[in-house]
């Protein structure tokens, strides 16, 4: 792999991890299409720590208050502050740690076929329309119920499939339970941050028993430029999400989806 293309896979993993279009679509079609080589499970895992680094510095301050009063919830054994959010971005984790761990040998395997990724693609692009276009958009993350993260979990869990999107389905599922579009795509940013921990985890040990990697620049290569396109994806997606909605994001995935059932 050259510097070029670790900076392509790298701006296209930073930037489509955070937007409801599926990074994994993007980073097995675009190499097919381009003729690339495979990057590798340790490049795979440098640009996702830095697409992880991104939504950590971004939400600094929401977490820090987040780890507080979780930690103050163990000791008064109640929730006041951010102590109710905390317990829900961990319980709502489990739904999709329970389900990887069963079905990771099909994902890996037949799940990443194109057709797979394809209608995926559509089918989810057409729920996040429906879901953008009737949700009521009253509530924000702060109003949750434990209904509502026991549904958005599990949502979560369907992002195992290849071209579905984790934070698309978790913004399609806020949505429909009546969030506002800023509210699901935050609580959508906050819940990734343990599953890609959990997933970086599992990759680290795969890369440990002897995965093909790369060399170590193109590796910082990777983590820098999916940090900083992460970082500047965040802010835009929460700064326009509210004008323009989810309509743009959803046509997109569809043509995509056609797109890959007409090239392969």
């Amino acid at each position: 792999m050259t510097y070029f293309q670790a900076l392509i896979l790298a701006l296209i993993q930073g930037i489509t991890e955070w937007l409801p279009i599926s990074s994994s679509a993007h980073l097995i079609l675009f190499p097919a299409l381009a003729g690339w080589p495979d990057q590798g499970l340790a490049f795979d895992v440098a640009v996702h720590v830095g697409s992880l680094t991104a939504v950590l510095l971004y939400f600094r301050a929401d977490l820090a208050a987040m780890a507080r009063d979780w930690g103050r919830s163990l000791v008064i054994r109640r929730l006041e502050g951010e102590a109710r959010l905390a317990w829900a971005v961990l319980l709502g984790t489990i739904p999709v740690g329970l389900a990887g761990l069963a079905f990771k040998d099909v994902v890996e395997g037949a799940m990443r076929d194109p057709h797979v990724l394809a209608w995926a693609l559509i089918g989810f692009g057409v729920v996040l329309w429906a879901a953008d276009r009737w949700g009521r958009r009253v509530r924000t993350e702060r109003q949750l119920t434990w209904k509502d993260v026991a549904f958005i979990g599990c949502a979560q869990a369907l992002a195992l499939i290849p071209g579905t999107s984790r934070s698309g389905i978790t913004m399609t599922a806020g949505l429909a339970l009546g969030w506002t579009r800023e509210a699901a795509a935050r609580f959508a940013f906050l819940l990734a941050i343990p599953v890609i921990v959990l997933a970086g985890g599992l990759d680290a040990v795969d890369i440990a028993r002897g995965a093909a990697g790369q060399p170590l620049d193109l590796l910082a290569v990777g983590f820098l430029a999916s940090a900083l396109s992460a970082y500047l994806c965040i802010w835009a997606f929460l700064a326009w999400i509210r004008r323009i909605g989810m309509g743009p994001f959803a046509l997109y995935r569809i043509a995509l989806g056609l797109l890959l059932l007409a090239v392969f």
